[in-house]
This record gives structure tokens, C-alpha cells and sequence, in this order.
């Protein structure tokens, strides 16, 4: 049986629809997986083992339909479902099926601060989506491949991580889900040990900032690496301290030990690290007790209320103190 799964985007939504790779891939005999997906994020694929073939939205949709009909497929998984997967899946005319993304359940806690948030995680709402094909959760975890040309040596970007490291993740795609510079330098000083910063190139100009009198415990790699290689020292760290990022699902999946920063976000939405049944060390670092939290699902320019509490009264010491149990230093 030929499978289509359409997610679009971003970097976190793409990694955490791996377990219905895998479990499709492993437990259906048979089953030939296809994936579209935005060019910009087919790197997250090229080398997952589990799938046949990565296909890559074109800005012409009925460009991407007319290629997608010629690999005749039986069904479609819709894990992205809005308007543009709905045209594909018009256009293919196939069997699909499709997850449901809480909008209203978002926008009642959002708005008007009313639960009706399942307590479910969203890796188990995707896989609801293949579960009539008798596919379950087999509790692995996500995934994430690295090739082995972007497989880094820590010690080869700085002599700083010849040992143990922390990689702390300073990027978000939005502001009100990022520590402001100021924290974020508070906490480095807080930290006794070799930091990593990883982020993309628009983080680099931050990570300059903070490394500066800082050069012989925090290497900045903010737009050096590609993502394979941000992800491949992430695997090797032994601490990462992330916000709610992609990069925070990518250490979920090499099961490293996590310290994530939320801001207007929650994680009450389904979306934080998962690990599997093997489980692992997440500890949440939130502002509790803000009438104005969450004010979006995804995040903004700046804070609406513009004091910015859930980021501005994060307990930076105790982000530290905590820092210092995983890695077992006496405090």
C-alpha cells in the first residue's frame, strides 16, 4: 500500500510525525511511504531510513498535484490539514485521513482562558490517523538522521567542547517564545560549564553578544552549521536548554536531558518534548499564575501586554540550580 503524508512545515510539526512514519513503515508489510513537504525542510527527511521518497511542494499547487498523481497512491495522511492540504487532497481524489488540530480547544484557552484541551500529546493525535490500519504507538520516541557528512566533532568547533557541554538553544521563530538577551546572559553566568548556543543565522548576531567575555566557556555556532549539524552537537551535548523550538523535538529524539523555557506558549497545547515510553528528563521552566497566559497558540512580535511577564519573571537561579542537578555538580 502506497502512502502519502502531507506536512508542510515547520522544523518541530515534521519531527514529531515520525513515530507514524516509523510505525507505518514497521508494522504494515508492504507499505511504501511518501512525504510532502516544503523544500526548505526536506533535510528532516532526505535520510529518515523509513521513507521512499521526499516530494517537495511546488508554488504552483497544480503543479505538486499533477506530480503527485503519477505515483498513484492509495491514501493520503493529512497531519498538516488546512487549506492548501485540503486542495491536494481534492486534487488526488484518494481515500484520506486527517488530524484534528484543537482549533477551537486553542482558541477557547487562548481568548478566554477556558480548558478543553485533550491530555493528550499531539505524536498520539497523529497517530490516530493511521490506527484503522491497526498501527500503534509503539512508545520508541521520535526519530531524527543525521547523514554522516554533517555528523560533527564538538571539539573540531571549539577546543571549549573537548568535554562536557550544554547546548542552549536561543532562536524561536517568535519573539514572545524567546528569553530576552538580557536573561539569557544572566543565565549563562550562571552555568559552570562549556555552552554551545545553537541557532540559525538570524541568532547570530545574539550569540556575538553573549559570547563576548565569555570566550573560553561559550562558543556561539548561530548560523555556522547547517541543521543537521546544529542537531548532530545537540545529540552530543549533555544538557540542552531550549525554548518551545523545533530543536527542542530534535533533542527529544536523541533522548537528551531537557530544560525548556516557555514562554506564551504551554504545553498543555501537546506539543512538548517527547520521548516515548523510554522517557526522559524535561523539566519545564514557566511563569505560573499570569492571567495573560497563553495569549497564542504559535507566538508574536512582542507581548500584546506588553510587560512581557512569562518571559521577564522566568527564575533564571533556578533554571541554574537545575542545570547543576542533571549534570550532578553540587550546587
Amino acid at each position: 500500500m502506497r502512502f502519502l503524508i502531507i506536512r508542510l512545515s515547520s522544523i518541530g510539526d515534521i519531527v514529531l510525525t515520525t513515530p507514524v512514519i516509523r510505525c507505518l513503515h514497521k508494522q504494515l508489510p508492504g507499505a511504501e511511504i511518501h512525504f510532502l513537504v516544503k523544500k526548505n525542510f526536506a533535510s528532516i527527511l532526505n535520510s529518515n531510513p523509513y521513507v521512499n521518497k521526499v516530494h517537495i511542494w511546488k508554488d504552483e499547487i497544480s503543479d505538486t498535484i499533477e506530480d503527485l498523481k503519477a505515483e498513484n497512491f492509495d491514501v493520503v495522511i493529512d497531519l498538516h490539514h488546512n487549506l492548501r492540504s485540503l486542495k491536494i487532497k481534492s486534487g488526488l481524489g484518494l481515500k484520506s485521513f486527517s488530524f484534528y488540530k484543537l482549533n477551537v480547544e486553542k482558541w477557547l484557552m487562548t481568548a478566554l482562558k477556558w480548558n478543553r484541551l485533550p491530555d493528550r500529546h499531539i505524536v498520539d493525535r497523529y497517530l490516530d490517523t493511521v490506527s484503522s490500519f491497526g498501527v500503534k504507538n509503539d512508545g520508541a520516541g521520535l526519530d531524527f538522521f543525521i547523514p554522516m557528512e554533517d555528523e560533527v566533532i564538538p571539539a573540531d568547533i571549539s577546543d571549549t567542547l573537548n568535554r562536557e557541554y550544554v547546548a542552549m538553544v536561543i532562536g524561536a521563530a517568535h519573539y514572545t517564545k524567546r528569553l530576552p538577551a538580557e536573561k539569557l546572559s544572566e543565565l549563562l553566568q550562571k552555568i559552570p560549564f562549556p555552552v554551545v548556543l545553537i541557532g540559525g543565522p538570524e541568532d547570530r548576531a545574539l550569540g556575538e553578544m553573549l559570547v563576548k567575555g565569555r570566550e573560553n566557556q561559550v562558543v556561539n555556532s548561530c548560523g555556522h552549521l547547517n541543521l543537521n549539524q546544529s542537531a548532530s552537537l545537540v545529540r552530543q551535548a549533555s544538557l540542552v536548554i531550549t525554548h518551545d523550538t523545533g530543536m527542542m523535538h530534535i533533542a527529544a529524539a536523541f533522548h537528551r536531558p531537557i530544560i525548556s523555557v516557555w514562554g506564551n506558549t504551554i504545553p498543555a497545547f501537546g506539543m512538548s518534548a517527547y520521548y516515548g515510553e523510554i522517557g526522559g528528563v524535561d523539566f519545564r521552566a514557566e511563569v505560573q499564575g499570569l492571567s495573560c497566559r497563553p495569549c497564542s497558540k504559535i507566538g508574536y512580535s512582542k507581548c500584546p501586554r506588553k510587560h512581557f511577564r512569562c518571559m521577564i519573571d522566568q527564575d533564571i537561579h533556578g533554571i541554574a540550580i537545575k542545570v547543576r542537578e542533571v549534570l550532578q555538580q553540587p550546587t
